[in-house]
Parts: structure tokens; C-alpha cells; sequence
């Protein structure tokens, strides 16, 4: 249906779901399910993550539901849910580490007098107690450890054969089987030759290594548990007049909340009385707190520091921008980046592989090297099973980017998915809009220069009169009087004159402010003053001049202004040796006034937002991996035709999905760092894959060659799984 859909040139409606999975313990289990989800006709893509122990599936529902994706994990030995609430699912996770760690202290106290048993091959039998020697009450002490405490590794075997597949559980089932069985074979023949200790300290070490893997693999998700801690638990809102304490999840858009100092914001808002400063470190990666006051948008989350003011819930739930950050950092998490392939490719074939390896390493010592030594072909096939398990090279890429993303968000910093952040790695040219990403994006008063007045009745005549003014040069010039603490005056017959300026009565007085044009039909003559007009306006700043009747009062300038750290993060991508366009749609003056003074060496203006994408389109067929970074509305044809697109963005207004990597704090300095945790989590990646690999294709003919006891490699094994986990650890302690 969907094929046919297509040929017919329509497109079919997706959905999507996200599934908790349970019971899987290796690379080969993840792979299983992952090619099983994709094999149901009317699933478009099944991608599932080891780490995360979740499955995202998209799909046709009018073909499939999720009732058809549970049946299909549970007929391949697994079981699965709907993916829950990250509270629901923490609580669940503590059971399960909690059962895991049940088992691992009774395994471990059954295990113990077996470990102690092995001094007696070594000749010490004095060290020995008589009744640990003695055969039956190993056999006592291994059973349940065999069968009760190891029936999940002889379940995951027995549903991967029957699947026609083979995973950990299989090589963990096959060498702890044949040590135990062929101890009760010794006993009946009356050997003093005993393996029961193999099979029960290997099952307890790869209990041991599981335990510590789980719990390390809790703490990747360290980043979206704080994110989430972040979150207020209630509101004090305005109902029928009066302030009350209501749960977080009662709060309804349109509510007017009360905040005092010290608090959190509980949901992102708009004040509409009061001014405090808020600390939004942990949304933006700012450590300044910043002013806030009528108007100004808040974000959910954030610290009110000092003052008190309401504001107007408008985003609330999973609308607010935490809810938005959290979203995208699990999106991130559930999706696959390109270099995870070749790991998904090696772990679905490799462990019938070592399974080959090991009945030829039975077969080679049996027949050849130790010809009839059945026990020592045994033992040896025994470590190449145990040591080859391909746990550490399933967790290699999705513990990195757990960690990378949840470090990257802490700083403001969302990337959609992996294959984003490991493209973000490869940029070698960045295409950068300049209003609102290089520029703050409005204008600002920027100079003002007294001819025949003071400063103050300058700015105070201006001001007045822009104040009834909606232009947005207007609102600028009465934005930056009212700022230097300059009282504004009531003013008459204000006029607009299109085309030319303003006029107003202030304090009587008729008083003019607008262009050259308008100046001289009053009959004055601003030739005086053309060369520093022109010198203002090279600058890109736009000219209003201010008269009376008879007299210039003087000129005011204004320009939207360079944010404060755009110079200083073009630099950090200079000396990153990144190519850095600017493209606008102003005049050449104004472009290239901007750029000399941020230091960006070539510029594109005059470019209509629709053109946009074509000039990105032009540097990739140069041969360059492109960034375009803009605000994510405007800019998205540009967004979606980069290589990568970068949305820049306040907390409240996230483009999450017009651009791969939204920088949430508004700054330039935001796309460096993206491209430096994109390189340093795709360089621990690397450590890992090449970790992983190098351990296998190491160990495995040590243990062929009969230099490794079985409990050595288990728990050599159950280490190299930790070691890769720990190593992904190390991403949290980046400094930007």
C-alpha cells in the first residue's frame, strides 16, 4: 500500500512510537530486534538503542500498530512497553538494578567456596576445607547458580536459536553448560578433575560486569534526569482574584503567576508587571543573570534572583522550552549515527563466528595439539566463548552520544540526532545570517552628536516625540533616551510625514525629526554636517536628523548592533580553520560595515531570503561540508539544504524542527562549541570501537592458545563492557 501510495505521487502520513525494551544483553540482541521491527510490512524504519534499551519506530497505521511491534519483540525472546514517562521509567530501572543486584549477592555467596576451591588444583589442598573438595557439595553450590541464577542467559539463547540468530547468551549458555555438565560426568566416573567453579564464577562475573554496566549506563542519562529535576513542582497562580499554590501540571496557558525572589519560574511566560534578573545558566549555558521587566519573555525552569514580578503562562506541559530541550536531547539519544554501521554489521555476524572458533579451537586441541585431552580442549573452547562477547562493541557509539548530547545540552546546545552530531564534526564552512545571529536583530541608538543644543534637549525632544512613533527606529531612538534616565516630555500635534519623518509640539516648540528631505523643505541647510552623515551611515547606521524651524538640534544614529561575543566567536571558527560566510539581504555598505567588524572575510548581501539556499547550494558544490546558522524561520530553505542547519534561538522559541542543531542561547560562541563536543564525542567513539575490537581480536587467539583460565576471560569480558562505558564518562567532564 505505501509502495503503491508513492508510485501514485502522494506521500503517507507517518507515525511514531517509542518502545521500552527489556531483556536485551548485547549487540546482537539490539541487532535481532531492530531487523525484526523493520521486516512488518507498513513499518517505514526501526532503529534501536543498546544503551538506552528503547526502539523508535516509524510507521503506516493504517497498516500496523503498536500492538504488532510488542508481539514481534516478545515472539523474538524479548518483551516490551510503551515508552513511559522518564519518572515511570527511572522507577522501573531501580527495580530491575535492584533484582540484578539481588541475584549477583547470591550468586557471589554460592560462588565464593567454589572460587576457594580452585587453590586445590594448585597443590595447596591444606588452604582447603575438606567439604569444599568434596564433589557433591560443589554440585549443591552450582546448581541453582547454573539454572536458577543463570535460566536468563539459557532463555536469551534458547529464543535467539529458535529465531534462528545467536547472542551473549548463547556463548555465556554454551561454556557454562559444558563446564557443569561435564562435572557431573567427572563425578560419575569418579575424576578429581571438577569444573563446577568455571561455570559458577563465570555466571557470577558476567552478572558482575552487567550490575556495573547498568549502573554506569544510568549515569549517561545523568543529563536528562537534571534537566528534568530542573522543573518546578508547583505555581503560585492568580485564580478568581486570589494567589494559589496549584501542582505544575494544573497550570493552564492564559494563567497569571505569581514569582518571588529565589524561586523557579515554573513555565515560560510573559511579565506583565514587575522587573527582577533571572538566572538562565541552566537553559543557556549564560552564568549572567539577565534583567527581565514588562514584556520580556521568561523561560520554565529558570531562577528569579532578585525581584518580584507576575507574568502570563504561555507555554505550558511539554509545549515549554524544558519540556522542548528534553524532547530533543531523547530524540538525539534514539537515533543512529552513521560510524554505529560498521558495529551493527560486526555484531550481527560475529558471535556465530567465535561459536565456529571455539568447536574448531575443541577440535584442533582434541585431535592435534592435546590429542585425546578431552578437558583441555574443553576448557579451552570454554574461554573462547566466554571472551569474545560483543557487549563492548554494542555499547561503543550509543553510550558516546548519551553522553556528548546530554553534555552538549547542559550548554545550550541541541542536537536532533546522531547522525547530526557526528556530521557537525565535518564542517569546514559556515554560512552565518547576519540579523539576529550575528546582529541582536533590532535597532538600537547608537550615536547622537548636539549641533545647536545640548545633549539633553537633543535626546529629549527626540525621544518625546519618537515615543508616540511605531517605526521601529522610532521605538529605538525613544528606547535608548529613556534608558540614559532622560524624562520624556508630553508632546501636540504630532504628524507623521510619510516618506520624510516626524513633527510634534514639545514645550510648544514645532519640532521636526526625520531625513535631509525633510530638513531643507523647512528651510535649513544640513551641508555643515554631510561628511559626518556619511561617515555614520558607511557604518551601516541609519541618520535622523532633529530640528526646530529656525535651528539643527543635531543628529542621532541608529544601527542594529553587533551581539557582544559575535567578533570573538567568528575567531574561534577562524582558528578552527572554517571557512565563515556572512549572507544578508541589506545593501552592500551596511554588509560589509558589519563585517570588518566581526572579522568575516566574505560577504553575500543583497541576497533575498529565498536565494539563500542557493548561495549554500553553491558552497557545496565547491567541494565544502556547510553550516548555514540563522533563526530558523526565515532562514529554513537554507536550513534544510545545508549540510547541517543551526538554529538560533531564544529558550522560548526553539527551532527544533527547521534546523539538526538549535544553539538555544542566542550566542555565536554556541556553533564553535557544537563542533567541538562533535569532535570530541566522535574521537571517544573511535577509542571505543578501536577498544572494543582490539580486545576481541586479541584475547581471542590468547585464548585459542590455551593462555586463558575460563573465569579469567569472563571476567576480562565482563571489563571490556565497563571500561567502554567509563570511557564515555569522561565526555562529562569537557570544558568549553
Amino acid at each position: 500500500m505505501v509502495t503503491e501510495a508513492k508510485d501514485l505521487g502522494y506521500g503517507v502520513a507517518k507515525e511514531k512510537v517509542e518502545l521500552d525494551l527489556i531483556g536485551m544483553t548485547c549487540a546482537a540482541c539490539s541487532s535481532r530486534i531492530e531487523k525484526g521491527l523493520n521486516k512488518i510490512p507498513g513499518v517505514y524504519s526501526a532503529t534501536v538503542n543498546l544503551a538506552l534499551e528503547r526502539a523508535v519506530v516509524e510507521y503506516n497505521a493504517e497498516e500496523v500498530d503498536v500492538d504488532d511491534f510488542i508481539k514481534k519483540v516478545r515472539d523474538l525472546g524479548y518483551d516490551g512497553k510503551v515508552h513511559e514517562d522518564e519518572v515511570d521509567q527511572q522507577s522501573a530501572k531501580d527495580k530491575e538494578l535492584s533484582k540484578k543486584r539481588t541475584k549477583l549477592i547470591i550468586s557471589s555467596l554460592l560462588s565464593l567456596p567454589l572460587l576457594w576451591s580452585m587453590l586445590g588444583h594448585f597443590g595447596v589442598m591444606y588452604l582447603v576445607p575438606e567439604i569444599i573438595m568434596n564433589p557433591w557439595f560443589q554440585l549443591l553450590l552450582a546448581t541453582p547458580v547454573q539454572f536458577y541464577i543463570g535460566y536468563q542467559f539459557y532463555h536469551g539463547a534458547y529464543s535467539a536459536l529458535k529465531n534462528g540468530s545467536a547472542n551473549m547468551d548463547v556463548l555465556v549458555a554454551l561454556g557454562t553448560s559444558a563446564a557443569y555438565f561435564y562435572s557431573i560426568y567427572g563425578i560419575i566416573i569418579g575424576t578429581h578433575q571438577l569444573y563446577f567453579e568455571t561455570s559458577a564464577v563465570l555466571i557470577t562475573l558476567v552478572l558482575f560486569g552487567k550490575y556495573l554496566e547498568a549502573l554506569a549506563k544510568g549515569r549517561t542519562s545523568d543529563a536528562i534526569k537534571k534537566l528534568m529535576s530542573l522543573q518546578a513542582k508547583t505555581a503560585m497562580v492568580e485564580r478568581n482574584g486570589e494567589p494559589i499554590e496549584v501542582p505544575i501540571k494544573e497550570v493552564v496557558k492564559g494563567d497569571i503567576i505569581i514569582v518571588r525572589p529565589g524561586e523557579k519560574i515554573p513555565v515560560d511566560g510573559e511579565i506583565i508587571e514587575g522587573y527582577s534578573s533571572v538566572d538562565e545558566s541552566m537553559i543557556t549555558g549564560e552564568s549572567i543573570p539577565v534583567d527581565k521587566k514588562v514584556g520580556d519573555i521568561v523561560i520554565g525552569a529558570t531562577i528569579n534572583k532578585h525581584g518580584s514580578f507576575k507574568f502570563k503562562a504561555i507555554k505550558v506541559g511539554k509545549d515549554t522550552a524544558l519540556a522542548q530541550i528534553i524532547k530533543a536531547v531523547e530524540q538525539a539519544n534514539s537515533t543512529k549515527a552513521p560510524i554505529q554501521r560498521m558495529a551493527d554489521v560486526i555484531s550481527g555476524i560475529f558471535v556465530p563466528i567465535v561459536v565456529a572458533i571455539a568447536i574448531l579451537t575443541f577440535l584442533g586441541y582434541y585431535f592435534w595439539l592435546d590429542p585425546n585431552n578431552f578437558e583441555h580442549a574443553l576448557v579451552n573452547a570454554i574461554a573462547v566463548l566466554v571472551i569474545a562477547c560483543p557487549c563492548a562493541l554494542g555499547l561503543a557509539t550509543p553510550t558516546s552520544i548519551m553522553v556528548g548530547t546530554g553534555k552538549a545540552a547542559e550548554h545550550g546546545i541541541l542536537f536532533k540526532g546522531g547522525e547530526h552530531l557526528e556530521n557537525t564534526k565535518k564542517i569546514n564552512a559556515i554560512v552565518l545570517d547576519k540579523t539576529g545571529t550575528i546582529t541582536k536583530g533590532e535597532p538600537e541608538l547608537t550615536d547622537y552628536i548636539a549641533i545647536d543644543a545640548s545633549e539633553q534637549e537633543l535626546l529629549q525632544y527626540a525621544g518625546s516625540i519618537e515615543k508616540t512613533s511605531e517605526h521601529p527606529i522610532g521605538k529605538a531612538i525613544a528606547k535608548g533616551v529613556e534608558e540614559k534616565g532622560i524624562d520624556l516630555l508630553q508632546v501636540k500635534d504630532f504628524e507623521i510625514l510619510p516618506g520624510k519623518g516626524l513633527k510634534a509640539k514639545v514645550n510648544d516648540t514645532m519640532v521636526y525629526v526625520g531625513t535631509r528631505k525633510l530638513v531643507r523643505e523647512i528651510g535649513l541647510d544640513p551641508a555643515a554636517i554631510e561628511e559626518k552623515m556619511a561617515q555614520l551611515e558607511a557604518q551601516g547606521k541609519t541618520v535622523v536628523l532633529v530640528a526646530t524651524p529656525d535651528k539643527l538640534l543635531g543628529i542621532l544614529a541608529v544601527a542594529d548592533t553587533v551581539k557582544a561575543d559575535s567578533k570573538e566567536a567568528i575567531a574561534k571558527l577562524k582558528e578552527m580553520g572554517i571557512k565563515v560566510v556572512m549572507i544578508t539581504g541589506d545593501n552592500q555598505r551596511t554588509a560589509k560595515s558589519i563585517a570588518q567588524e566581526v572579522g568575516v572575510d566574505e560577504v553575500r548581501a543583497e541576497v533575498m531570503p529565498e536565494d539563500k539556499a542557493k548561495e549554500v547550494e553553491s558552497l557545496k558544490t565547491q567541494g565544502y561540508t556547510v553550516a548555514m546558522v540563522g533563526d530558523g524561520i526565515n532562514d529554513a530553505p537554507a536550513l534544510a539544504t545545508a549540510d547541517v542547519g543551526m538554529a538560533i534561538g531564544t529558550g522560548t522559541d526553539i527551532a527544533i524542527e527547521a534546523a539538526d542543531v538549535t544553539l538555544i542561547g542566542g550566542s555565536l560562541k554556541g556553533v564553535a562549541d557544537a563542533i567541538y563536543i562533535s569532535k570530541q564525542t566522535l574521537k571517544n567513539i573511535k577509542q571505543n570501537l578501536f577498544a572494543s575490537l582490539f580486545y576481541n581480536s586479541i584475547s581471542i587467539p590468547v585464548a585459542m592458545a590455551g593462555l586463558l583460565a575460563p573465569w579469567i576471560a569472563g571476567a576480562a569480558m565482563a571489563m571490556s563492557s565497563v571500561s567502554v562505558v567509563l570511557n564515555s564518562l569522561r565526555l562529562k567532564n569537557i570544558k568549553f
